[in-house]
């Protein structure tokens, strides 16, 4: 029975043809870009998310005088989180979003110009390692960054200013420091603690606008061999 078993096939000896590495190359292209595309469309549903949070929080607290400031603080923390799980699919997003890059820059552009040499040599290599050894090319604090700049800054913005607008003029509106006190007041909680989490909230923001690394510019250095970043293949994805 063993002897009638077809040999296995060795790819290594065999040689490969234009025509099959071009077949290879197209539906590699294919797939990285439907996963691409895949994640693109879960970044808007996240972002989505976040922008109908901001909506509703807007529309409950100034529905009635006799609704708590409070409540668009709590939603800043709704929308933070909404942005670190944006941050983390961005990541997994820009994986597939490299290697596309990868094979348009160094395949498809050099054929489109009539000129098949490949700008990058060892364009080949960097992506099969990838493949067998799929890293993020971006850190997490990197991906909230680029995220929160994009899209979240806006929410962000809209929230303090409407929890400023509250405070000034609901429950009553607000004509002396005393008056402003009581608004910011709520039950047993004093009126200077929400004035401490808006600051410290002040400070998060510039700290990651200022202090948090940016997203690399060029696509080479988000392939630089001195990645440390974590295994992608040890997540889930």
């Amino acid at each position: 029975m063993e002897q009638n078993k077809p040999p296995a096939t060795d790819y290594e000896s065999q040689p490969l043809t234009r025509a099959e590495y071009v077949s290879a190359i197209v539906h590699l292209y294919r797939g990285e870009l439907y996963r691409a595309n895949t994640w693109r469309i879960r970044l808007d549903t996240t972002t989505n998310w976040a922008i109908l949070t901001t909506a509703g929080l807007l529309s409950y607290s100034f529905g009635s005088t006799n609704h708590s400031h409070w409540i668009l603080l709590v939603g800043v923390l709704l929308v933070s989180a909404l942005l670190g799980y944006e941050a983390r699919r961005f990541r997994f997003f820009d994986v597939w979003r490299a290697r596309v890059r990868k094979i348009e820059e160094n395949f498809y552009g050099p054929i489109l110009r009539r000129d098949p040499v490949s700008p990058d040599r060892e364009w080949g290599r960097r992506v099969a390692e990838d493949l067998l050894n799929p890293q993020f090319k971006i850190t997490f604090l990197a991906a909230l960054r680029a995220r929160f700049l994009r899209n979240y800054w806006v929410m962000y913005m809209v929230l303090l200013m409407a929890w400023l607008l509250k405070v000034l003029l609901h429950p009553v509106e607000a004509h002396s420091w005393a008056d402003l006190r009581a608004n910011l007041a709520a039950g047993p909680i004093a009126w200077w603690v929400p004035v401490i989490f808006s600051l410290l909230l002040l400070a998060a923001i510039l700290a990651l606008f200022f202090l948090a690394p940016k997203a690399p510019r060029s696509e080479d250095a988000y392939w630089s061999s001195d990645r440390d970043n974590e295994d992608l293949s040890l997540l889930d994805v």
